[in-house]
């Protein structure tokens, strides 16, 4: 099979990891807004087409048949809750219209890819691999946030819990981050760019994700709980994507990077740099493909609709759990380009409508982050106040 015929087929695997999640809504709630500061969820419907046709119709010398649909559906929003989109369901096209035109953009797109798949770069088709999967991962934490009675869970079960395990400080000595990718090296998107090392000083980096149950010791000196907790009486519940959890003291808190600053400065640390965290990770395998053994035992590809224990995986050579998967980690590191930044010429604004001072990095990934975006060079961002992703944090001492 040529490369160009296995990421065609990969984007028929990424379209049904999609598909599997529109049909987890209940078809009457397809047009509420499980997160008020996002699209409603016909949007996101429409939109994974539409980025498509939009990506590869062009490359594909293929002509328009709804330019409407195409410009309607074309762009998400950047939550800010100072202002919230004002849209009524009334505003939106009827489900089967865009359900219609999902349907022909991949007619059109398949029929020209299996004619002549070369004709498209390849890196136009990872951009759409990539770009669906991770829209599976912000979708899920959509549907995380939609009433429980509006979704169709499928058969799930929640991992199991137990106290809050003591974690200690592991001591990183002084050396070199290598962060970023090398150009020729495999696809990346164009913050990942290029490959470069930072000297970091030495510090000491927490062992463990900090758990719900360190974070419910601040909560209990009248810090905000996070917007994953649920209370009933006098008792907290985890927000579970398909059923409210007695909040399991040993998985890790789910927070904003408010609030995982909140915490640090609570306990005299910090949250650690992109560097640092890059020092904690070591030799981590730099592509998905070497990584086979690690990530069967981490909680991420889509393995859980929910976290695990910190303590369910291995600690890598360096002693420090889970810097893979079972939930972003915050760092302390706003989003900027790396030396030598170039925007993708067909997608300028990826990367660089974000660098504005007002959004941080992420790194290592969450339980419905797909294999393909765990590479160490990845980075994910999002604005400090924003409390819906599945990002949790760890603590240094500098």
């Amino acid at each position: 099979m040529t490369p160009a015929a296995e990421l065609c087929q990969s984007l028929s695997q990424a379209r049904a990891q999609t598909d599997s999640l529109f049909g987890l809504v209940d078809p009457a709630a397809l047009y509420e807004r499980p997160i008020p500061e996002r699209h409603r969820i016909v949007f996101y419907l429409g939109h994974l087409e539409a980025f498509d046709r939009n990506l590869l119709g062009p490359a594909l010398h293929l002509p328009a048949f709804h330019a409407g649909f195409d410009q309607l559906f074309s762009f998400g929003i950047d939550p800010d809750s100072t202002a919230l989109p004002a849209d009524q369901p009334a505003d939106w096209p009827a489900e089967n219209e865009v359900r219609d035109y999902n349907a022909r953009v991949r007619r059109t797109l398949d029929a020209a890819l299996a004619q002549a798949p070369g004709n498209v770069p390849e890196e136009l088709l990872h951009v759409a691999i990539e770009h669906r999967l991770m829209h599976a991962e912000t979708f899920a934490y959509m549907l995380h946030h939609l009433p429980f009675e509006q979704k169709v869970p499928p058969a799930f079960s929640a991992a199991p819990s137990g106290p809050s395990p003591e974690t200690r400080m592991v001591e990183i000595p002084a050396g070199p981050a290598t962060l970023g990718r090398k150009h020729g090296d495999g696809f990346g998107w164009d913050n990942e760019f290029d490959q470069h090392q930072v000297d970091v000083p030495a510090f000491a980096i927490a062992q463990h994700k900090v758990t719900n149950g360190g974070y419910l010791e601040f909560v209990k000196t009248g810090a905000a709980p996070p917007h994953f907790w649920v209370r009933r009486d006098d008792q907290w519940f985890y927000r579970g994507m398909f059923a409210d959890i007695p909040l399991p003291l040993d998985w890790p808190v789910y927070v904003s990077h408010d609030q995982a600053q909140a915490y640090a400065q609570w306990k005299g640390k910090a949250l650690p740099t992109e560097p640092q965290f890059h020092r904690g990770a070591g030799s981590q395998p730099a592509a998905a493909s070497q990584a086979a053994p690690l990530f069967a035992r981490e909680n991420v590809d889509f393995r859980s609709w929910d976290p695990e224990p910190v303590t369910a995986s291995p600690p890598n050579p360096l002693g420090l759990s889970q810097l893979v998967g079972n939930g972003w980690e915050w760092t302390a590191t706003r989003f900027e380009p790396f030396p030598g930044f170039q925007p993708l010429s067909f997608y300028p604004g990826y990367s660089a409508n974000f660098f504005d001072g007002q959004h941080y990095v992420l790194k290592g990934g969450s339980p419905r982050t797909a294999r393909c975006l765990l590479r160490p060079s990845f980075r994910n961002w999002f604005r400090p106040a924003y409390p819906y992703i599945y990002a949790t944090f760890r603590l240094v001492e500098n």
